[in-house]
């Protein structure tokens, strides 16, 4: 590995860390481990692992998969050794194993069907590049699920509330939108007459990512939930909506299909009228014709 790789690789592992150990801050112990920071390491562990088969196949078709595993182990070993937990921390642990569940099932039959994903074509035939990114998966699923492994972990214990209540109706619309999103536009591709156009009908007249804004809104409504509960360096956990918005708005998700829907569609005349009255993110009705 060169330097370009391993000083990403030893930042990635440092955040990791650094936010596992703040997490673990007036959380519950197992032995003398802190959960918290049992869960941070297995997370690094499972995707680790996964790469070795991945890297040997050069395949990234249990990529995604591996990341839905992922979340379901730490949520449910963070459950297990957290001792007797209330109402507020079998919510929050429920959502993220659905959510988990079903986008991963969703990521992994899609790749099934397509074959591959590109995104990986010039990353996986390079070892160094391959790992980095499976501990990119480890970090993010560990800070998108940092202010749920605070409620599960922590000493506190409170009943349900109205920062719960407002967490939980967050997260059942960001979900409900992230869903029914997904689901429109595979409904989209599956037409043959649709094949090469881009989708500007249902949900996506509200917005050119809605998928998108259903996930920062659903981990927004978990870190609501946990508010009433942070203390000392467990605040840290919060960054779990913030890494996530930044990461799809500024870094990964939705520059890159900007750049490829410009690419395809720029000179398109009805995609110019769609990008120009669709907002990129945030959800409003579509204005009338």
């Amino acid at each position: 590995m060169n330097l370009k790789i391993l000083l990403p690789l030893a930042i990635a592992i440092a955040i990791g860390a650094g936010v596992a150990f703040a997490g673990s801050d007036n959380g519950a112990l197992y032995g003398t481990m802190p959960v918290f920071l049992l869960c941070g390491i297995l997370a690094f562990a499972i995707n680790w692992l996964a790469f070795i088969p991945a890297n040997i196949w050069q395949t990234e078709k249990f990529y995604d998969l591996t990341g839905s595993i992922t979340y379901v182990t730490i949520m449910a070993v963070a459950c297990a050794l957290s001792g007797p937990l209330d109402n507020r921390a079998l919510i929050i642990a429920a959502l993220v194993m659905v959510w988990a569940l079903r986008l991963g099932s969703f990521l992994f039959l899609r790749i099934r069907a397509d074959g591959k994903d590109q995104r990986f074509d010039k990353i996986k035939v390079s070892p160094p590049r391959f790992f980095f990114t499976w501990t990119l998966q480890a970090l993010w699923v560990l800070l998108t699920a940092a202010s749920a492994l605070a409620i599960i972990t922590s000493d506190t214990r409170l009943p349900i509330d109205i920062f719960a209540i407002i967490g939980i109706v967050l997260w059942l619309a960001g979900f409900g939108i992230e869903v029914v999103s997904d689901r429109q536009k595979r409904e989209f591709r599956k037409k043959p007459e649709n094949k090469g156009k881009f989708i500007s009908t249902g949900l996506w007249a509200w917005s050119r990512h809605p998928n998108y804004f259903g996930e920062i809104l659903l981990w927004t409504g978990i870190t609501v939930a946990s508010l009433p509960i942070l203390s000392g360096w467990q605040w840290v956990t919060i960054i779990s909506p913030i890494f996530v918005a930044t990461l799809l708005i500024r870094i990964s998700g939705i520059p890159k299909l900007e750049a490829h829907a410009e690419e395809k569609w720029g000179d398109d005349p009805a995609y110019r009228a769609y990008a120009d009255n669709t907002p990129v993110l945030l959800m409003r009705p579509p204005k009338a014709a």
